[in-house]
């Protein structure tokens, strides 16, 4: 009896120090935590900078920003290759007239234009997104102007075949360029920085109905807006019509009004030389998901681009898809049409 309970408290003692052994780790070290499992962030979506459109292939990253002066009066229609712009800019030169310089990232088309001439705001576009700058020529005033902008330039003296003219057309308005090869000028193929905040598909949009807004550019370039509910896109008309070669209308998602004011131009010489304001603050109305939204745009710094800012000083976010900015002047009026009211 005594030899059975001897052999018991051995083997009790014998079982507690193997327990004591494994808890510690072994080796009678210090007992090893338990490290609680990390979870790991979720990788932001690959999307173009310059549309907020998804870009799964990681494409953005492989190309810089084409930027292309194009004419906007009726000689020229139709117009080529600028439905596939991410972001067109529509800004006031001489007499009133307009031009565009239309922001090339996320497609390669193979012909745009008419290419038209450099002005000395396009400085201040391009400065943020770099890339390429491509124009016809310009004067020298405007010349010097873009030469103060970190841009490759391409006129068309120095483009090669990336520029050709069409001999169907009348000069100046049969000039064209090929953005597809253009990409390949750009040096390091850096990608351009978001120019807009974007929101996702289910994010709710703040402001007022709208069906319609009308930008009152002089010399009869007043340009004409209407939402169009089942694309989700407001549709572009001057001369009461806009049409692509391609068919495809000018339809953008968003539209953002931006008034400025133009300095420095000759007013002997139908204001030539005149250049839009685009640093410090201005007002703002971005049109989007059929509603205005209406704030303050504030740039204070040449390197940036603006930021587009609601009456409570949030940042206004776009639904994803190509951006129209246009740049009025404050003395221009800007129309807004509202819906009609249900019965």
């Amino acid at each position: 009896m005594r030899r059975d309970r001897l052999f018991l408290a051995v083997a009790l003692v014998v079982a507690v120090a193997a327990l004591a052994f494994v808890s510690c780790g072994g080796g009678g070290g210090k007992a090893k935590k338990s490290t609680p499992t990390t979870l790991k962030k979720a990788a932001a979506p690959l999307i173009w900078p310059l549309t907020g459109v998804a870009d799964p292939l990681d494409q953005a990253k492989t190309r810089c920003a084409v930027t292309v002066k194009i004419d906007n009066t009726s000689n020229s229609l139709p117009k080529y290759g600028v439905e596939q712009a991410d972001v067109v800019y529509e800004e006031v030169v001489e007499g009133g007239l307009t031009r565009l310089a239309a922001i090339f990232h996320s497609q390669a088309p193979t012909k745009v234009g008419s290419v038209r001439s450099v002005r000395k705001t396009d400085q201040s576009l391009v400065t943020p997104i770099g890339g390429v700058f491509a124009y016809s020529g310009g004067a020298p005033y405007a010349i010097d102007s873009i030469n103060t902008a970190p841009v490759v330039r391409l006129d068309e003296n120095h483009a090669g075949p990336a520029m050709f003219r069409d001999h169907t057309r009348n000069a100046p308005f049969n000039l064209y360029a090929h953005v597809d090869q253009m990409y390949a000028r750009c040096g390091e193929p850096k990608p351009p920085p978001p120019l807009f905040a974007y929101r996702s598909a289910k994010s709710p949009v703040a402001g007022g109905a709208v069906s319609s807004v009308r930008v009152g550019f002089l010399a009869g370039l007043a340009v004409d807006w209407t939402w169009d509910a089942a694309s989700g896109t407001w549709q572009r008309a001057v001369f009461s019509r806009h049409e692509t070669e391609s068919g495809i209308p000018l339809a953008p998602k968003n539209v953002v009004v931006m008034t400025v004011s133009y300095v420095g131009g000759d007013p002997r010489d139908g204001n030539i030389g005149a250049e839009a304001t685009l640093l410090g603050s201005g007002k703002l109305q971005v049109f989007t998901a059929g509603k205005v939204i209406t704030g303050t745009w504030t740039r204070p710094d040449r390197a940036k681009p603006a930021k587009l800012l609601d009456a409570t000083g949030a940042e206004i976010k776009l639904a994803p898809g190509q951006t129209w900015v246009e740049l009025p002047d404050a003395s221009y009026p800007v129309t807004v049409t509202a819906p009609p009211s249900a019965p």
